[in-house]
Order: structure tokens, then C-alpha cells, then sequence
């Protein structure tokens, strides 16, 4: 795993869709951006949620900086997760397979 750092900006609930969003830094000295799987295990460990309940939204590097902006999901269930969010958002974090071609 690479030296990354997590930090939360901020932390929201939405009790419309019975979630908590929350935004991110991840701080990255002289090394690569994370991949969305080490961002969630480094989100679980910070938000002590289970991984499988994160779903990253995007992650986006700032240009001449040393961290990268994200946007995250935390739902209740995986289940709630799995109807609420598009498949390809589903399946860039790993909480649902690729239809064969």
C-alpha cells in the first residue's frame, strides 16, 4: 500500500436517501494518486464503517498539488448501495461485476 493520507473535509447526512456523504482530501507526498480501493479501506479505517458500504463517487487530483479531491458514500446496507447508485459507479468499486460483452 502506498503513503497516503485521508483527511475529512466534511461529513453530511442525507436522511432523504439514508446516507452519509462526505468529502476528501487524499494527501499523496511524492507518491501516486490512490486507487479507489485504497481510498475505501482508508476511509473504513478512518470512519470505522465497513468497506463494502463506501462508495466513491470520484476522485480528482489537483494539478501542481500534492493531494487529490474525493467524494465518497456511506450507505446503511450494501443493499441500499446497490439500488440507489448507477452500475458503472457500482462496478469501478468493485460492489458489482462486468456484464460479458
Amino acid at each position: 500500500m502506498i503513503n497516503v493520507r485521508i483527511e475529512i473535509v466534511s461529513k453530511e447526512e442525507n436522511k432523504l436517501l439514508d446516507r452519509v456523504e462526505v468529502t476528501y482530501k487524499a494527501i499523496h507526498q511524492n507518491e501516486k494518486i490512490p486507487s479507489r480501493e485504497e481510498a475505501r479501506k482508508q476511509l473504513a479505517a478512518n470512519l470505522q464503517v465497513p468497506q463494502e458500504l463506501i462508495v466513491i463517487d470520484h476522485q480528482e487530483p489537483k494539478f501542481g498539488r500534492n493531494y487529490a479531491e474525493g467524494y465518497a458514500k456511506i450507505y446503511k446496507t450494501r443493499e441500499a448501495a446497490i439500488a440507489l447508485e448507477p452500475d458503472y459507479i457500482l462496478i469501478r468499486n468493485g460492489l458489482k461485476e462486468k456484464k460479458g460483452e
